[in-house]
């Protein structure tokens, strides 16, 4: 389901630009001098309504997290519920992940989180989904060398499509969690998806990958 359009964004993500980099570009190799911290920097592509980024930054103080949205009337909540929190070791960016390496240096990121990603079910439309190997490729370079990638999803077939995009990729799996709950992680964050289908007895399916 499309969010509703939101005329008045524009205008918010402008009075707020003390938190949403209108101009991610400009900051490409720069990103650290931002916070307050030299601290790594975690990269959410997908923020959403800012759940779990909002919860990782307030839950892990020593590290700095930028949220990436490409739908400028869902970024708007994220950004609403950082004005609440306060919070100085997270921002949001208004693009798409094909801009990557126009956004971030080389091994300029830390980690990157994939969170319940468009799993995009058409064979005709697999180029789309965030684990595809060009994406893989993007990821690889704005990585530091022991970065990794951290995927949760309910969509079985996304995540088992990730699992062997990873392994043709070359990517060590660190973790391969069939569900996520069950596992009792005290430290997983949980976006409002994950939410949702949990509640609904779904099972929440996670892996971490390193590139080699």
């Amino acid at each position: 389901m499309r969010a509703r359009n939101k005329p008045w964004a524009d205008e918010f993500l402008k009075e707020n630009d003390h938190l949403v980099r209108l101009d991610p570009i400009a900051h490409k190799g720069k990103w650290k001098s931002l916070f307050d911290s030299s601290s790594p920097i975690h990269l959410e592509i997908g923020t959403g309504k800012g759940q779990f980024i909002i919860g990782m930054a307030r839950q892990f103080p020593n590290i700095n997290f930028i949220g990436m949205e490409i739908a400028k009337s869902i970024i708007v909540s994220a950004v609403q519920k950082g004005i609440e929190e306060n919070l100085n070791n997270v921002c949001f960016i208004n693009e798409n992940a094909q801009s990557l390496l126009e956004i971030f240096e080389e091994n300029e990121v830390d980690k990157i989180y994939l969170n319940f990603s468009d799993p995009w079910p058409k064979n005709k439309h697999e180029k789309r989904r965030l684990t595809y190997k060009s994406f893989l490729e993007l990821y690889k370079q704005i990585l530091k060398p022991d970065g990794e990638i951290i995927l949760k999803t309910d969509n079985k077939h996304l995540f088992e499509y990730s699992l062997v995009s990873f392994s043709q990729f070359d990517m060590e799996l660190k973790e391969v969690v069939l569900d996520l709950h069950e596992f009792d992680d005290p430290t997983n964050v949980q976006t409002e998806y994950e939410e949702k289908f949990s509640a609904k007895g779904q099972p929440i399916y996670r892996c971490r990958a390193v590139f080699r």
